[in-house]
This record gives C-alpha cells, sequence and structure tokens, in this order.
C-alpha cells in the first residue's frame, strides 16, 4: 500500500507539471514550428537530465561505477523502445493540433487510458473489472471536459489517435521493459532518441531563426527541464508500483490540470459540462485506486 501511495504521488505531480506545461506549449508553438519546439525542449532536457545523473550518484558510487550504470542490460533497449513511441505521439499530436481545435486534441490523446488496458490483454495483463469500470467513468468525464458537442471528425482527429496509440504503448513499454532500470537514465535515453528524430525532422521539414528560439526560450525551458526532465522521470518511478491501467488514468487528468489552470491563469470560464467532467474524472481516479476484493 505504501508503494502505491508513493507511485500515486509521483505520478500525481507529473499530471500536475505535464497540465501547467500545456500554456508553456500553447506560448511557445505561437513563435516556433512543432518540430523546432520538440528539438529545443528535448535538447534543454536532456542538459539538465545528465549532470543531474551524476550528482545523485555522488556518495554512492565512483564516477567509474557511475558510467558503468549506463552498459545495464537492457536499458538501452528500454529507452529506445519508449523513445520511439514517445517521439511518434509527440509528432502525432503536434501535426494534429494543426487539423483540428484543442478542446478535441485534448480528448482524443486522452484515449490511451482506453488503449492501455486493451494492449494490456494481448500481453496477458487483464484489468480488473473496477479498472474497467474507471476507464468507462474517465472517458465520459474526458468527453465532457474536451468534447461535448463535436460531431465532426477530421484529418487531424486520425492523427491524434495515432498519438493515443503511441502513448499506450510508450506506457506499456514502461512497463515491461523499464520497470527494473533506473528510471533517471532510462528517461535521459527516451529523451535522447526524441530529441535526435525531432532534430532530423526539423531540419527537413522546417526553418527556424534564432531569435524566435530565443523569444520562446521561457516556454522551452519549462516545458523541456520541468515536463520533460522532471516530470517524465516521475512518471518512470511512479509506473514502478503501479498496474499501467491505473497509471494511465492518473496521467489522463493532465487534461482537467490543464483546464484547471486555463481557468485561473488565463482566466477561461469553466462551463457546467467541464466542471462535471472534472469530477467524474476525479471519482474514476479514486475508484482505481481502491484495493480489489480478494
Amino acid at each position: 500500500m505504501k508503494n502505491k501511495l508513493r507511485g500515486s504521488a509521483c505520478l500525481i505531480t507529473a499530471v500536475l507539471i505535464w497540465g501547467s506545461a500545456f500554456i508553456a506549449q500553447s506560448v511557445g508553438m505561437e513563435k516556433i514550428g512543432p518540430f523546432t519546439f520538440q528539438t529545443f525542449r528535448n535538447g534543454l532536457a536532456l542538459l539538465f537530465l545528465i549532470p543531474t545523473v551524476f550528482l545523485l550518484d555522488l556518495g554512492k558510487c565512483s564516477v567509474k561505477q557511475s558510467f558503468e550504470k549506463w552498459k545495464t542490460p537492457g536499458l538501452w533497449k528500454a529507452g529506445l523502445l519508449c523513445g520511439l513511441a514517445l517521439f511518434c505521439a509527440a509528432s502525432f499530436q503536434q501535426v494534429g493540433l494543426v487539423y483540428t481545435d484543442a478542446g478535441k486534441a485534448g480528448f482524443i490523446t486522452a484515449m490511451y487510458i482506453v488503449g492501455v488496458p486493451l494492449l494490456g490483454i494481448f500481453a496477458k495483463r487483464k484489468p480488473s473489472k473496477g479498472a474497467l469500470f474507471s476507464v468507462l467513468l474517465a472517458v465520459v468525464g474526458l468527453y465532457l471536459l474536451s468534447a461535448a458537442g463535436v460531431s465532426q471528425i477530421n484529418k487531424g482527429d486520425l492523427l491524434l489517435i495515432g498519438c493515443a496509440l503511441c502513448y499506450s504503448f510508450q506506457i506499456l513499454f514502461v512497463e515491461f521493459f523499464g520497470a527494473e532500470q533506473d528510471a533517471i537514465r532510462l528517461n535521459c535515453i527516451q529523451v535522447l532518441v526524441t530529441f535526435l528524430l525531432s532534430t532530423v525532422c526539423m531540419f527537413a521539414t522546417e526553418t527556424f531563426r534564432m531569435d524566435d528560439v530565443y523569444s520562446a526560450l521561457g516556454a522551452l525551458a519549462y516545458a523541456g527541464i520541468l515536463s520533460t526532465g522532471i516530470a517524465f522521470t516521475l512518471q518512470l518511478v511512479g509506473q514502478k508500483d503501479l498496474d499501467p491501467t491505473p497509471a494511465a488514468i492518473i496521467m489522463s487528468m493532465e487534461s482537467v490540470v490543464a483546464v484547471i489552470c486555463g481557468a485561473v491563469i488565463l482566466k477561461e470560464t469553466m462551463t457546467p459540462w467541464e466542471i462535471s467532467g472534472c469530477i467524474l474524472m476525479f471519482a474514476a481516479v479514486i475508484i482505481s485506486q481502491l484495493p480489489e476484493k480478494k
């Protein structure tokens, strides 16, 4: 039970950072392209993560032993798989936002709460009845929160479905390949993969000026250091103590935090439907954490 609370606390902290980072991403994307944003965001995350790894090892092991930890069997396999899934998810999301509105994007992206238990069945990880009920409740809450009244499906929606599927794979890759790995080193590798692939796409599809990058530096630093560097590390730590379906439900609360931050910081008004959606999402998280009857 203690480990479960620790895992939930890590994921909730990550969600608070991700939800508030939505504002930083929105501001930054007004000045630079999506792959440029991803490249510099992940570059700043690496500049934060790599020194942090060695600082955390101080007093625990020698410098040589710290370097040796990077040779842990399975670490690079897990990092490459998680990084590839993370890059694909982020890319589908950024391009999809060009064709669809933010409300629908938040709803469709968070559909990984459905993808995780469904894909888990193929991996012989059957979710409990309580978890499935929580998923259903969360889906209804997300719809009320983000997409009530939406009736059309366009090209952007299809890209965002791909984003949700990729996030589902990333969550499951963390569960099956990264559970025994050092969380911060694993995050370093998945961020490195995302950085390298984003850089290739940036030079292939976009042009950018460093003046524009400097003007978005505050948003990039928030999204890079806090959202990518710290929050994704907390995700990897938190998932060690939780099953993937409850973990996915907690992480989907990012959309709730984003709406609340919009209301508090940007003075956006929340409709009764959005408030109802928030309540259902909170209920889904609480139910997903209740112990199962033997």
